[in-house]
């Protein structure tokens, strides 16, 4: 199963399984830590060689039996399994760390619709009838430019969803258009999605402003990746800094 989904070149995170490991750190210190590679070679279905993660230029050398959260990210989407470190060794110029997975891979929807707390500016409109015509019809949807927005905020944000405020309040299963930024590392990429309004409510406390869940209507997989990674990026960030 493992040859069928995980290909050579992969990139892999790997997460320490608290208090199953005997590493020299911390609780807390391994909690913030996450590490990156990538799949070297898949041996069997219950074997896999990665190369060794590195920070800057040092090798990160994983305690052999120590057991990690493996995170696969694919062509098919993410999967994810545990494994416990076996062996580590040079192979020619290359450093190889060789796991045996502990679990079975499984289609990782966890942090595909884990909610990312955040603040983030978006502008959003009821479809028009065009386009609205189109979703009804399973068609792409061409987003008619310069039609007016409203400004909102963005609280919380997923690879399914997300939670935004706004004094515009859009009626439960209405569809919208909505335009926000992602910034990875110093590139900034503007997202133009269509979502469906799941729930509203006005916030106590706060009349005129609105709560919205909206979930994604047939959004492209390549731009959910995006954002989950862009989540795992953010994720990462909020750790280090606690």
């Amino acid at each position: 199963m493992l040859s069928k989904f995980v290909k050579e070149g992969d990139r892999v995170e790997l997460i320490p399984v608290e208090n199953r490991t005997k590493l020299n750190t911390t609780v807390a210190e391994e909690k913030t830590r996450t590490y990156s590679t990538k799949v070297a070679s898949v041996i069997d279905d219950e074997t896999i060689e990665l190369l060794m993660p590195m920070e800057q230029t040092k090798l990160i050398l994983l305690p052999v039996n120590a057991e990690y959260n493996v995170v696969f990210y694919t062509n098919g989407g993410l999967y994810q399994c545990f494994a416990t470190v076996e062996d580590r060794y040079k192979s020619g110029a290359l450093y190889l760390v060789q796991l045996s997975l502990t679990s079975n891979l499984r289609k990782y929807q966890r942090r595909e619709f884990y909610r990312f707390s955040c603040a983030l500016e978006m502008c959003a409109r009821n479809l028009e009838e065009e386009e609205l015509d189109a979703v009804e019809k399973n068609l792409k949807v061409w987003l008619q430019p310069g039609k007016p927005m409203r400004r909102s905020v963005i609280v919380d944000i997923s690879g399914g969803g997300l939670r935004f405020m706004s004094n515009q309040k859009y009626e439960t299963g209405s569809m919208l258009y909505i335009g926000y930024n992602l910034i990875k590392g110093s590139v900034r990429k503007q997202y133009e999605l269509v979502g469906r309004v799941l729930s509203v409510r006005e916030i106590e406390n706060r009349p005129g402003t609105f709560e919205h869940r909206v979930q994604y209507h047939n959004i492209d997989e390549s731009v959910r990746e995006e954002i989950i990674q862009f989540i795992f990026e953010e994720e990462r960030k909020s750790r280090s800094k606690r």
